[in-house]
C-alpha cells in the first residue's frame, strides 16, 4: 500500500508538471472560440489510464478503495475557484454561456464539499453521498460540454482562448480530470458499503414463532 501511495503521489506530481510545462510552452493554446484538441487529449488520457489500471489491477483497485472517502471528498472544496469564471465573465474575458454554469456549479460543489465529507461519507447516508458525487460529475460534464461548444452556442461572445493558456489551462488539463477521478473513486467505495437499514447476520432476529 505504501508503494502505491508513493507511486500515485509521484504520478500526480508528474502529471501536474506536464500540464504546467505544456501550458508554459503554449502547447494547449487555441485562439479559436473552442477548447482545442490538445486540451481534450490532456484531459481524457488520465481518465483512460486510471480506468484501465483500476479495471485490470486487483492490487491497485484495492489501494484505491482503501483511500479515505472523507479526504477525497474534502479535496473537492478546491472547486470554489470556480468564482474566477464568474469574475472573468463580468470582465468580458470568458463567455457567459460557459462561465456562469461552470462557475456557479463549481462553487456549489466546493461550498458543500466539507458537509458531504463530514456528514454523508458513511454507510448510513450512502445514497445521498453517491448523489452528491454524481452532481459533482454532472457539473464537470456540463462545464466541459458547454466549453467545447461555446463558439457554436454564442459566437458573438468572448472566446474560450483564455482557458487554453496559463493559469486557466491547468483547470481542464489537470484539475477537471483529477476531480472526476476522485468522484469515481468515492462512488466505487460507496457501492461496497452496507446501508444502516441493511440487517447483518448478528443483528437479524428470527421470525415470530421460529425456533431459537
Amino acid at each position: 500500500m505504501k508503494n502505491y501511495a508513493k507511486l500515485a503521489t509521484g504520478i500526480i506530481f508528474a502529471w501536474f508538471l506536464f500540464a504546467l510545462t505544456a501550458s508554459a510552452l503554449h502547447l494547449f493554446k487555441n485562439d479559436d472560440n473552442r477548447i482545442g484538441l490538445a486540451v481534450a487529449i490532456a484531459a481524457v488520457v488520465p481518465l483512460v489510464v486510471f480506468s484501465l489500471w483500476f479495471a485490470v489491477s486487483d492490487s491497485f483497485r484495492h489501494f484505491v478503495l482503501s483511500l479515505n472517502p472523507q479526504t477525497l471528498t474534502s479535496l473537492q472544496a478546491w472547486r470554489m475557484v470556480g468564482f474566477t469564471f464568474v469574475l472573468l465573465q463580468a470582465r468580458s474575458i470568458l463567455p457567459a454561456v460557459f462561465a456562469l454554469p461552470a462557475g456557479y456549479g463549481d462553487m456549489a460543489i466546493g461550498a458543500t464539499a466539507a458537509f458531504a465529507a463530514w456528514k454523508l461519507a458513511n454507510p448510513a447516508y450512502r445514497n445521498s453521498f453517491v448523489l452528491w458525487q454524481l452532481l459533482g460529475i454532472t457539473d464537470l460534464v456540463v462545464a466541459v460540454s458547454v466549453g467545447t461548444t461555446a463558439g457554436l452556442i454564442s459566437p458573438q461572445s468572448p472566446t474560450m482562448a483564455p482557458m487554453t493558456v496559463l493559469p486557466l489551462s491547468l483547470i481542464p488539463t489537470f484539475l477537471v480530470p483529477l476531480f472526476m477521478i476522485l468522484h469515481v473513486i468515492c462512488i466505487a467505495q460507496a457501492r461496497s458499503w452496507k446501508t444502516a437499514s441493511e440487517p447483518t447476520p448478528h443483528t437479524m432476529k428470527p421470525a415470530h414463532g421460529a425456533a431459537i
